[in-house]
C-alpha cells in the first residue's frame, strides 16, 4: 500500500509527463474498446438480420427429389414436424415456417435474381418489430400477389407500390412458372441479406412452385436462449432419425451453396437437413474475421507506439531521477522496493489511462449509435448494417482495462529493471 502511495504522489509530481502519458494510454484504450464495440454490434447485426429475414436459430429444412439430379428445398408433411419439435424441444420460443425460392425478378424497368420467402405474415412475431416500412403497408402480404421489396431492389428495378413486376422460377419437376406479383411495401434496407430477399405470401410460392399445401421450405425455429442452438440442433438430428425421418450429414453451409452436392447424390424423395443461423450465413462470416484482424492488427500497432514512447519516457524519467533513487537506496530501500515501485507507477498510470479511456469509448459509441449514422454501400456490405452499431458489453470494458494495464505493466519492466540496479554511491555522485 505504501508503495502504491508513494507511485501515486510521484505521478501527481509529475503532472505534465503524467497527463501526456495518460492520454496516449486512453486514446488506445478508447480505440480497442470501440473497435470491440464494432465487432459486437456488426455481430448483433448479423443476428438481427439474419433471424428476421432468412433463418431461424435452429431450422430444419432440406431438399426434395423428384429425380436424382433434380432437387428443391422443399420440405413436405412440415405439420407433423412442427408437432414433433413442440414435444422434444422445450427451449423452444416460437416456430415460424418461411418457403424457400430463388427467381427472377422482372419489372418494365429492370431484372435482378431474388430469393424469395413465402411468409405468413400473422405468424411472424419479429419481421414487423425489425422491418421499417417506407412505403406502402406490409399487412399486403396478407393477399396473395403481393410483394415486399427493399429499397434499393425497388431502385434497381425501378418499381413503387403499385407497380407489377413478374417472378419466373423453375418447378419441382423442372419446368418454368411464371407469376404476378403487386409491390404491396418497400421496406428500409436493413444491411446486406436484405439485398436479395423478397417477401411474398406463402401462398403465391406454392402457386409459384407447384406445391401443396403441406409442403413449406424450412421450419424455423426461435428458442428463448441463443445458447442452446447447438444442443437443440443436435438433439432434433437424433429424434428425427430414430422418428424414421432421412437426415443429411452436418453441413455448416446455407441451404442454396449445397444444391450441387445434393444433385450428385443418388436418391430421391425427402431429405431433412437441420442448420443453425451461424450456419445459413456462414457466406458472410467473413466481415467479423476481417474486423476481428483489423482491431488486433490496429491495437497491437498503437501498443507499440505507445510502448516505445512509455520505456523512453520512463528512460529519462529515471534519468532525471537518479540522484533522488540514490538517496532512496542510501537510506535502505531494497532494489526489490525500487523495482516494485517504478511498477506501481506504471500499474497506475496504465489503469488510470485505461479507465479514463473506456469511459470516454462508452460516451463516444453512445453518440454515435444516437446520431444513426448511415454508411455507403461498400461499407454496408462490410458491417452488415445501414448504420454505424456498435455494442459495447462490461465484459469487453473489463477485457479493455485489463489488457492495457496488463501490456503498460509489461513495458514498464526493462526501465524499472534499470532503476533498481543503479547503486546508491553512483546515483547520488549524479550530476545530471
Amino acid at each position: 500500500m505504501q508503495t502504491l502511495l508513494i507511485a501515486y504522489r510521484n505521478l501527481l509530481q509529475h503532472g505534465k509527463r503524467t497527463a501526456l502519458l495518460g492520454s496516449a494510454i486512453a486514446g488506445v484504450a478508447m480505440l480497442l474498446l470501440l473497435l470491440l464495440g464494432l465487432s459486437n454490434g456488426t455481430r448483433e447485426t448479423m443476428l438481427r438480420s439474419a433471424t428476421t429475414l432468412s433463418t431461424g436459430h435452429v431450422n430444419i429444412g432440406g431438399f426434395y427429389k423428384v429425380t436424382a439430379g433434380q432437387s428443391a428445398p422443399v420440405v413436405t408433411k412440415y405439420k407433423e414436424l412442427v408437432e414433433h419439435v413442440r414435444k422434444n424441444v422445450p427451449e423452444l420460443d416460437f416456430v415460424v415456417t418461411r418457403g424457400r425460392g430463388w427467381a427472377k425478378a422482372v419489372s418494365s424497368g429492370g431484372s435482378q435474381q431474388v430469393g424469395i420467402a413465402g411468409v405468413d405474415i400473422d405468424a411472424e412475431r419479429d419481421l414487423r418489430k425489425v422491418l421499417v416500412i417506407t412505403s406502402g403497408n406490409v399487412d399486403a402480404l396478407r393477399t396473395p400477389g403481393n410483394v415486399m421489396l427493399f429499397e434499393e431492389q425497388a431502385k434497381k428495378l425501378e418499381v413503387k407500390v403499385g407497380d407489377l413486376i413478374t417472378v419466373s422460377a423453375p418447378t419441382l419437376r423442372g419446368t418454368n412458372n411464371t407469376l404476378d406479383l403487386t409491390v404491396g411495401a418497400i421496406a428500409q434496407d436493413v444491411g446486406l441479406l436484405s439485398k436479395f430477399n423478397v417477401f411474398v405470401p406463402a401462398q403465391s410460392l406454392r402457386q409459384l412452385y407447384r406445391l401443396n399445401e403441406d409442403s413449406t421450405g424450412a421450419i424455423q425455429l426461435y428458442l428463448k436462449e441463443v445458447k442452446d442452438v447447438v444442443a437443440v440442433q443436435e438433439r432434433l438430428r437424433k429424434t428425427l432419425a430414430e422418428a424414421g425421418y432421412g437426415v443429411m450429414d452436418n453441413d455448416p453451409r446455407a441451404f442454396f451453396q449445397k444444391f450441387e452436392v445434393v444433385n450428385r447424390e443418388d436418391w430421391t424423395g425427402q431429405k431433412l437437413d437441420l442448420t443453425t443461423w451461424e450456419d445459413e450465413i456462414s457466406f458472410t462470416k467473413w466481415t467479423l474475421t476481417a474486423l476481428d484482424a483489423l482491431t488486433f492488427l490496429l491495437t497491437l500497432a498503437l501498443l507499440v507506439v505507445v510502448g516505445i514512447g512509455i520505456m523512453n519516457t520512463m528512460a529519462i524519467a529515471i534519468r532525471e531521477r537518479t540522484r533522488e533513487i540514490g538517496t532512496l537506496r542510501a537510506m535502505g530501500m531494497q532494489r526489490g522496493q525500487v523495482l516494485r515501485m517504478f511498477l506501481a507507477e506504471a500499474v497506475l498510470l496504465g489503469l488510470f489511462g485505461a479507465v479514463a479511456g473506456a469511459l470516454l469509448g462508452v460516451v463516444v459509441s453512445t453518440t454515435v449509435n444516437a446520431l444513426n449514422i448511415k454508411v455507403p454501400i461498400a461499407v454496408q456490405l462490410f458491417l452488415m448494417s445501414d448504420t454505424l452499431h456498435v455494442a459495447i458489453q462490461g465484459s469487453a470494458m473489463a477485457f479493455t482495462v485489463a489488457f492495457i494495464t496488463g501490456c503498460i505493466s509489461l513495458i514498464s519492466l526493462v526501465p524499472s529493471w534499470m532503476a533498481a540496479r543503479l547503486k546508491p554511491v553512483t546515483a547520488m555522485q549524479h550530476a545530471g
